[in-house]
């Protein structure tokens, strides 16, 4: 279980580093209101996700619960903003045109090409799916683990 929680979390980086990657790439640090994402709830995202798995591969080497709960609990905040920036995400997809980055389609701001409007739909999917999967193996892991 302890393996399989690993290998999830690593799909979900990578998975990650892609959305990441295709989110610079298309502008958003450059023009910073372009984005429906915020910066620093995504870069949030990724620095906690970063974090809890440093501190579950320390937990497979040393084998503490205490590290293994620590994993877990910084997975919670990372899963919450996940399921905000999918919030803010959801929009640029299901209107199937450009959306305002300040506003919803069709609002009087103009609208503007988000980056994150470049997503790849199954792989915004994936790494969500992949995400979920890691949290519940990692909960199950962390009741599992033995002191």
């Amino acid at each position: 279980m302890h393996i399989a929680a690993l290998i999830t979390w690593l799909i979900t980086a990578l998975g990650g580093f892609y959305l990441l990657g295709t989110w610079i790439a298309r502008g958003a640090l450059r023009d910073p209101g372009a984005s429906r994402l915020p910066a620093p709830v995504l870069f949030g995202h990724f620095l906690l996700a970063a974090a809890g798995l440093v501190v579950w591969i320390v937990y497979l080497a040393a084998d503490k619960r205490a590290l293994a709960w620590t994993a877990f609990v910084l997975l919670l905040p990372v899963a919450v903003l996940g399921l905000a920036m999918f919030a803010r995400w959801l929009p640029t997809v299901r209107s199937g045109r450009a959306v305002s980055a300040v506003g919803a389609p069709g609002s009087a701001a103009p609208a503007a090409e988000v980056p994150e409007r470049h997503f790849p739909i199954p792989v915004v999917l994936a790494h969500g799916l992949f995400a979920v999967a890691t949290v519940v193996l990692v909960l199950i892991s962390a009741i599992q683990a033995h002191g």
